[in-house]
């Protein structure tokens, strides 16, 4: 498949946003679907499906959409404040689209954010989760768990984009987004879902004007009454060559002519970040999220590319990529409002089975 083609067949997301036609009979099967989120919400709620608990704590990071929200850099965040609190945190995840004894591009671009920190794939999460413990781990980072509740957690974080707070970008500058389940939209949960959050961050809140992220909150306050609502932006942190080396200050995007290259779920928010250092995009070859880059897809490119972190992954191993001047923008998780209620539930977790028999076994020896 050409660049092109490929780009043509996964951004289904484009597609979805427009409103009327033959789009619209997407609206039945969806109604089915929203009707069976809500039968097995119920079905947990009521005790017929049960969650399975692990010996520690679990925080799980998720969103209500597919894709697109910048989990993997708030995975990292949690991960990070859970050090600096005395914890040792795992990452429990699903391994998403991963081949067999290979890791998945969160996995892999995490491994480069948290070097040291155990990950740990696995369709059922619970025996992630168990795999952590095993080694050590005292508590759980579930990525993308909102929907997997089959796992218990003791604290569930949910993200919310502030450009696609329902999944789909606007149709047209000033249009609202079609707000829709799967398969007519992107939503895996109605809205309503956001009930049984803990807490909601809303993560690209400077990539909206002031008055829409007003709104948005407003919004999310009556989904999910009486839960904090942060907020938080990705902020650039600085430009590293993909083939490895010495970073690039920021300040050498100003003014510089690039393309970008990208597979992920919000292109337009990667785009936005590097418009806004001063670059000016001459081209961005956008793929389907999770791509896998072969050699034909770079075919073209100019002198100077631009990529995310989630790509660069999987680009480093290949020859032309390598015969790119590509560069990666590195980015992190920032908090901009609704820290203190954040680190209040994370204060708050309670230890794991072995820190309390280490708490145990040391009482008595004092004793």
């Amino acid at each position: 498949m050409s660049p092109h083609a490929a780009q043509a067949s996964g951004r289904r997301e484009l597609r979805l946003a427009r409103r009327g036609g033959a789009l619209e009979l997407l609206a039945l099967p969806a109604a089915l679907f929203g009707a069976g989120a809500r039968l097995r919400g119920a079905l947990y709620e009521r005790g017929w499906f049960a969650s399975e608990r692990v010996e520690a704590p679990v925080v799980s990071v998720g969103n209500l959409s597919v894709g697109g929200t910048g989990k993997t850099p708030a995975v990292a965040w949690v991960a990070r404040e859970l050090i600096a609190r005395g914890r040792r945190p795992g990452i429990a995840s699903r391994g998403y689209r991963a081949r067999p004894g290979e890791e998945s591009d969160e996995a892999r671009s995490l491994a480069r954010e948290l070097p040291g920190v155990p990950h740990a794939a696995h369709p059922r999460r619970v025996e992630a989760a168990r795999a952590l413990l095993a080694r050590g781990c005292d508590v759980v980072v579930l990525d993308d768990g909102f929907q997997h509740r089959a796992l218990a957690r003791d604290l569930d974080l949910v993200l919310v984009d502030a450009s696609r707070p329902w999944g789909l970008p606007p149709p047209a500058e000033g249009v609202p987004p079609v707000c829709a389940l799967l398969p007519r939209g992107l939503l895996r949960e109605p809205p309503s879902a956001l009930a049984r959050a803990d807490a909601l961050i809303v993560t690209r809140a400077d990539q909206v004007a002031p008055r829409e992220l007003e709104v948005l909150r407003a919004r999310l306050v009556e989904l999910a009454p009486g839960r904090p609502v942060a907020t938080a932006e990705h902020r650039a942190r600085a430009l590293r060559p993909l083939a490895g080396g010495e970073a690039r200050p920021l300040q050498d995007l100003r003014g510089a002519r690039v393309e970008l290259l990208s597979g992920i779920g919000n292109p337009e928010g990667f785009e936005r970040s590097v418009r806004a250092l001063g670059a000016e995009v001459a081209a961005h070859r956008r793929f389907a999220d999770h791509h896998d880059y072969a050699e034909a897809d770079l075919a073209g490119l100019g002198a100077r590319v631009v990529t995310t972190t989630k790509d660069a992954v999987k680009l480093v191993g290949l020859s032309a990529a390598r015969a790119l001047d590509a560069w990666v923008l590195e980015v992190e998780f920032a908090i901009t409002s609704g820290a203190p209620a954040l680190g209040a539930l994370l204060d708050a977790l309670a230890p794991s089975r072995a820190e309390r028999e280490r708490a145990a076994l040391h009482g008595g020896l004092a004793g």
